[in-house]
């Protein structure tokens, strides 16, 4: 888990958290590196479809994973009116994307309403570089990634927010 996982864990209670670098390498490395596969299975709490590479990562490194779905995605039918409304405005001036499969579904989308065009005028920013490379089917203003796999360094990427008229 990443940064801002572990801060929800911690916040529900968990009381021994440790963040990884957010993807699933660096997790299974941190796993290999302070826990003992003897001492154990590991539960592995993932959404439909997710972490089936870490399971993976896991085993190679000697333990025993009980992969367990606990929740289910399911992408939107179509973009929401507000949204296609900013769109076809050219009020939207980035993106921001959290998974290859959350850029995919909006690349669908986008052309399936016919406003795959606007784009081009949108910065898609991405929480990795797989994300990135995912969002290469369009023609995006630009497309940029984080270093690290953290929200807050995605956020970063926005810049700082416009300055506003000085409130009365």
């Amino acid at each position: 888990m990443g940064s801002g996982t572990a801060a929800e864990a911690a916040a529900a209670g968990f009381r021994h958290v440790t963040a990884a670098e957010g993807d699933a390498a660096s997790l299974a490395a941190q796993a290999a590196a302070t826990l003992d596969p003897r001492a154990g299975p590991l539960l592995l709490a993932v959404g439909r479809g997710y972490s089936a590479a870490l399971a993976k990562a896991l085993r190679g490194h000697g333990f025993s994973v009980r992969r367990r779905v606990v929740y289910a995605a399911h992408p939107a039918d179509s973009l929401p009116g507000p949204a296609l409304a900013a769109l076809r405005a050219g009020e939207i001036r980035a993106a921001l994307f959290f998974s290859p499969r959350s850029a995919s579904v909006i690349m669908a989308l986008l052309r399936q309403a016919g406003v795959a065009e606007t784009v081009d005028q949108v910065a898609a920013l991405a929480l990795s570089a797989r994300i990135a490379t995912a969002l290469a089917g369009l023609s995006w203003q630009e497309i940029r990634a984080t270093p690290t796999p953290e929200p807050s360094a995605l956020l970063a990427l926005l810049g700082p927010a416009p300055h506003s008229a000085a409130r009365a």
